[in-house]
């Protein structure tokens, strides 16, 4: 018999089993009222309440709903209230800028949008059908009893897209199906080793890949969901010690905040020898590493992937074998970027670039065939990573494709060089990302002009078009860009003095 995979699952078992137990504490810092403490029994009613309530708007099976939130208990249910009974749910990156947001919704065709208080401002910029603010609009998308229509499941059908920075200066819309989803969910439990005692500290912007399938199987097992609504290292390690905290996802910058928090933090730092940080984006330096396992004494283990992939590639967690090690050859070993996850087969081509075939691959590209056959050439999909693959484990030595990773999101480089190049005195420009111990990579412009201008003047110009996160941090003036005899741009040659005396061309 076979039996299709879905995202309701998850919340389907932790209602029958666990109906009474907390699933989700929500922040209780935020311009919404903070829905509090939430058991799963109540999780699943609101759930089912909003695909009840996307019936009555007229939504089907396959419409789209976006949401702009940061992390909260309310975007936490529509993972499943959107996508459960058949819907798409988009979610969107809040640090974009308007004109972004505005592309993302009218490319997806999102009919719905949920938006957070902070962002209201963007109502009257989105083209959608229905647009609701988070907590004053709750009633109308999760009040009420009645029972959605029920939606026979299909694990090919697309559960979400998720659009990521790429080679492209437009955002691309990864579709991910509910088989994508459910084998991620289950694979990243299974090598992080989940149970129904684990509480979950969102750390990771729940947006981001679908907060890497923690939010799907942390609920599927029982656990706790802690939301964080914004990152800062004192408060990771209060909400710690509150409730328990025993796994977090993080980006690099966020591992450095939570060692700046207990640099001054007063007594036994929380979780010691409970604690599992899962970090990715790019490997920190080995003496981040060093440090979290000695001054937090929690367990790192460091994992790679795309949101094209659902994110889980590769796993790198510490083995008994390294047991007899010291602890700097040790924290080298982990970072590394991993060993294949269950179910992952890895190539590496003869231009140096990582291959992967999972079944986690998206689906494809919404609405763009094109670069969806590129990606996946050949039956495998090329990750525009360079690396090496030996004895087992990947290592990631260069980006082939354009995008620069700072603080654990993904940031076009053409993007940004076209932002620069509006601004009357930029001839021409050249962004790369160079080593920076707390973001990974700094996003860093390189600038030809005639003209007089200062650095801040072109950062201040970008803010007009680009999310703070994607502006440069540090502008630098040249006479002239390398190039080619084809009048290519020679990055590696820009990016060689900045990367000099590293390993790798990635952080």
């Amino acid at each position: 018999m076979f039996y299709d995979l879905g995202v309701r699952d998850f919340l389907d078992r932790a209602e029958t089993v666990y109906p009474d137990r907390v699933a989700v504490v929500d922040e209780p810092g935020q311009p919404a009222a903070s829905w509090g403490s939430v058991s799963y029994r109540e999780l699943a009613r609101r759930a089912r309440a909003q695909a009840a309530n996307l019936d009555a708007l007229g939504v089907p099976a396959g419409g789209r709903v976006a949401i702009v939130s940061h992390n909260s208990a309310r975007l936490l249910t529509s993972f499943f209230g959107v996508s459960g009974w058949g819907r798409v749910l988009v979610p969107v990156n809040f640090r974009l800028a308007p004109a972004e947001v505005r592309y993302i919704v009218e490319h997806s065709g999102s009919e719905v949008v949920l938006l957070d208080p902070e962002l209201e401002a963007l109502r009257d910029s989105v083209s959608a059908k229905h647009v609701f603010i988070l907590g004053e609009d709750d009633e109308k998308i999760w009040g009420g009893e009645g029972e959605p229509r029920p939606w026979a499941g299909d694990e090919s059908a697309t559960a979400t897209i998720n659009y990521t920075s790429g080679t492209t200066a437009r955002p691309k819309g990864v579709q991910l199906t509910h088989r994508n989803l459910w084998l991620n969910a289950a694979t990243f439990g299974l090598h992080t080793t989940l149970s129904d005692n684990d509480v979950l500290l969102h750390t990771l912007p729940m947006f981001h890949a679908n907060g890497w399938g923690m939010p799907y199987a942390v609920t599927g097992l029982g656990g706790k969901h802690v939301v964080l609504r914004k990152v800062d290292g004192t408060e990771i390690l209060r909400r710690v010690q509150e409730h328990g905290v025993t796994i977090m996802c993080a980006a690099p910058a966020v591992v450095t905040a939570a060692l700046d928090g207990a640099a001054a933090w007063e007594g036994e730092i929380p979780g010691r020898d409970r604690v599992r940080i899962v970090v990715a984006g790019a490997p920190p330096p080995t003496r981040t590493i060093e440090r979290v396992r000695a001054e937090l004494g929690w367990e790192f283990i460091q994992i790679y992937g795309l949101t094209e992939t659902a994110p889980l590639l590769t796993v790198n967690r510490f083995r008994s074998e390294w047991a007899d090690l010291d602890a700097h050859e040790q924290a080298r070993l982990l970072g590394r970027a991993g060993a294949p996850a269950l179910g992952v087969r890895v190539a590496i081509d003869t231009d140096g670039e990582v291959l992967v075939q999972s079944n986690t691959n998206l689906e494809g590209y919404w609405e763009n065939p094109e670069e969806t056959d590129r990606v996946q050439e050949g039956g495998w999909f090329h990750t525009g990573d360079g690396g090496r693959f030996e004895e087992g484990y990947l290592t990631i030595a260069d980006r082939k494709k354009d995008v620069i990773i700072t603080g654990g999101e993904n940031v076009s480089s053409i993007e940004v060089e076209d932002a620069l190049s509006s601004h009357p005195a930029v001839r021409e420009a050249a962004v790369i990302g160079i080593p920076d111990e707390k973001w990974g990579e700094l996003v860093t412009a390189l600038v030809v002009s005639d003209e007089n201008v200062t650095a801040e003047a072109l950062i201040t110009h970008c803010r007009d078009y680009l999310a703070g996160y994607k502006c440069p941090k540090r502008v630098e003036f040249l006479p002239e860009l390398p190039r080619t005899a084809t009048g290519k741009i020679q990055k590696f040659k820009l990016r060689e003095p900045y990367w000099d005396g590293h390993d790798r061309q990635v952080h």
